[in-house]
């Protein structure tokens, strides 16, 4: 008997996945502060358009370079398009670098991301959500 992987039953209890859940694609990063408590600081009106919380745990990717990193995000003032990156974390991703801020969440099913993409000044060209 073969068993179909996707299914849930009496062999297979449900499963909660790890999925992205919202995506900040092509922020520039404003500041760098290596002597600032480590996190990403966002403003609350791009945080609140990607569902994403004061806390919140985030993966950064560069584009620019392609260095990678998880941190927390901490709310910043909201309409400046201000995206700053703090602590050790400056080190890897500095100001000026197009990057990719992702968080994710846990689900028993399929998520509708939220993905804003965003220009120069970090204000939203095209949402998916």
């Amino acid at each position: 008997m073969a068993l179909d992987p996707g299914a849930a039953g009496p062999f297979l209890p449900a499963m909660l996945r790890e999925l992205l859940k919202s995506k900040l694609h092509r922020a520039m990063i404003s500041a760098a502060d290596v002597d600032y408590e480590g996190s990403i600081e966002i403003p609350t009106d791009l945080m609140a358009a990607a569902d994403i919380w004061p806390g919140e745990k985030v993966l950064v990717a560069s584009i620019t370079t392609g260095n990678r990193l998880e941190t927390y995000v901490l709310a910043g003032k909201p309409g400046t398009g201000h995206i700053m990156i703090n602590g050790g974390a400056a080190h890897l991703i500095k100001a000026g670098e197009r990057v990719a801020i992702m968080a994710f969440g846990y689900s028993e099913s399929p998520l509708v991301v939220r993905n804003l993409l965003l220009d120069e000044n970090n204000d939203i060209v095209r949402s998916s959500h």
